[in-house]
């Protein structure tokens, strides 16, 4: 039921886990753990994560509705387990999160190759486009005469920083709990899509983003989170590539596309679609708003970087939801192979 999904979920990661094996030996860097010793070692790190997301559903719940009560919560503990945790839900689960970090992992190593790979870079090109459009002026001066540089320079911040955890709780919640398998194997593979896009139009057009190939721009920002880690960044990707001795560590600059930008669309749309609650669907469209604003106020991207993650979104979404069978049908417009199927059957219940 779900073939056409699961392939593209392990064609994503074969192809970006080839593509990150091929890359490594080409820019002369072995491949690396982009997540260090977080959670052990990377054969130990799968096994936690999978027992993770089962347990994130299995242990407080069981906690909760047996009131903490000993002796009821085997029953609920088994009960859960027989009526949610079927063999379809651990597929879900297990090859979604083996997929998602596979590509992940992938795509963080096959970035860290690309100064090494191609010496090229286009801000240049990319600043004039966006000053086009602004009728010569910056988009980030714009932005901070706008907005300033005191309090909206930190909600900035922390709104572009909770990208961070973002991703993997999002995952992790439509693999688990989503009621709809479907929205599972949407969600994971529209993402295993917007990450490999996110890959290509690294190599596509490579830049730095305009806080690093201009900083005079950004010089009057306070010293906000999100300045901070764009200057540990920024100084990662010197030491990796002027040191030797560094050779366990992968470097994270790369302007276009703005997968800031993309991921928090996508995962707005996903939210559009699946959940019901509108004070839900409303935040997730300003959490994406608010993070596009950020990313050209802290300059980690341009205008032209946060077009294209927005189209990465828009094709990662579609095409995911085809392999899973979506049916994108405007709202009051009639999908006649629906209502076909309905008056066949009202028709073989009337001969009967």
């Amino acid at each position: 039921m779900y073939r056409r999904a699961q392939l593209l979920l392990i064609g994503m990661a074969l192809l970006v886990g080839t593509g990150a094996i091929v890359l490594s030996r080409v820019s002369g860097h072995g491949l690396v753990d982009p997540e260090g010793s977080f959670l052990g070692p990377s054969w130990l790190r799968l096994p936690i994560l999978l027992g993770g997301a089962i347990g994130a559903d299995l242990i407080p719940r069981t906690l909760w509705v047996s009131r903490f009560k000993p002796k009821e919560m085997r029953a609920v503990f088994m009960e859960r387990i027989r009526t949610h945790w079927t063999r379809d839900r651990l597929t879900l689960v297990a090859l979604g999160v083996i997929c998602f970090y596979v590509v992940y992992v992938g795509y963080r190593n096959m970035k860290s190759a690309l100064p090494f790979v191609i010496s090229t870079k286009y801000d240049r090109d990319l600043e004039l486009i966006d000053t086009a459009i602004l009728f010569g002026h910056h988009p980030g001066v714009v932005m901070q005469n706008i907005f300033g540089d005191s309090f909206m320079a930190y909600f900035f911040s922390y709104v572009y920083l909770w990208f961070l955890p973002l991703v993997p709780i999002a995952v992790t919640i439509w693999l688990v709990w989503s009621r709809n398998l479907a929205y599972g194997y949407w969600f994971v593979g529209s993402q295993t899509i917007a990450w490999t896009l996110g890959t290509v139009s690294y190599y596509a057009l490579p830049t730095l983003g305009p806080g690093i190939a201009y900083p005079w721009y950004y010089a009057t920002e306070p010293n906000t989170p999100a300045k901070q880690l764009m200057d540990s960044l920024v100084h990662g990707r010197q030491n990796i590539r002027w040191s030797d001795s560094i050779v366990d560590a992968v470097q994270s600059v790369a302007g276009f596309a703005s997968l800031h930008c993309g991921i928090t669309m996508l995962t707005a749309l996903m939210v559009q679609f699946t959940v019901q609650n509108r004070l839900i669907r409303i935040f997730f469209w300003c959490n994406f708003g608010i993070t596009a604003l950020a990313t050209l106020y802290f300059g980690w991207h341009s205008l032209s970087d946060d077009i294209a993650g927005v189209m990465i979104a828009l094709v990662s979404f579609y095409v995911a939801g085809l392999a899973t069978g979506q049916k994108f049908v405007r709202k009051g417009e009639r999908d006649l192979e629906v209502e076909g199927a309905q008056i066949e059957a009202q028709e073989i219940a009337a001969r009967t």
